[in-house]
């Protein structure tokens, strides 16, 4: 079994204009998360607003041994687009206040962590594979974030 970090302390507050609602008694979907992420990041707060591609730090994909042969060929993709699970995030708020950004909006008009689905994505640059790790930059999430997937990126 994959060891994901548990969900830790989610950022409770709720600032002026802010608006919560009732989250669905259940779910609609499951899905498998294939690995988990390792950054340098285990605060929100210290957690950059969108990865740098180019110059951030080196973050590690740890996949699940169940998907190695997934990897066949991904040492030959420049560019990555990669899907993770904002675990952390809170989901019920549907009019967010940001704390640097102006005026409340509504959480679809926003590339905030919170969110009722809190699936992320971010393209990053392949540094290197090495068996089950693959090694990227561009990433802007906590560290042991679970990972959904892992497609190529072409554009």
């Amino acid at each position: 079994m994959l060891d994901i970090a548990p969900p830790g302390p989610i950022d409770d507050d709720i600032r002026p204009g802010e608006k919560t609602v009732a989250l669905p008694e259940g779910f609609d979907a499951g899905l498998y998360f294939i690995g988990r992420i390792r950054t340098p990041w285990t605060e929100r707060g210290s957690c950059p607003r969108r990865g740098d591609a180019e110059e951030g730090p080196v973050c590690t994909l740890e996949i699940d041994p169940r998907w190695a042969e997934a990897l066949v060929g991904v040492e030959e993709c420049p560019r990555l687009q990669v899907l993770y699970w904002m675990n952390r995030a809170r989901r019920d708020l549907v009019l967010q206040s940001p704390r640097h950004d102006g005026p409340t909006r509504g959480t679809f008009a926003l590339r905030s962590p919170v969110r009722p689905n809190p699936i992320a994505s971010s393209v990053v640059r392949l540094v290197g594979v090495d068996g089950l790790k693959v090694q990227v930059r561009g990433l802007d999430c906590l560290d042991g974030t679970p990972l959904v997937d892992l497609k190529v990126h072409h554009g």
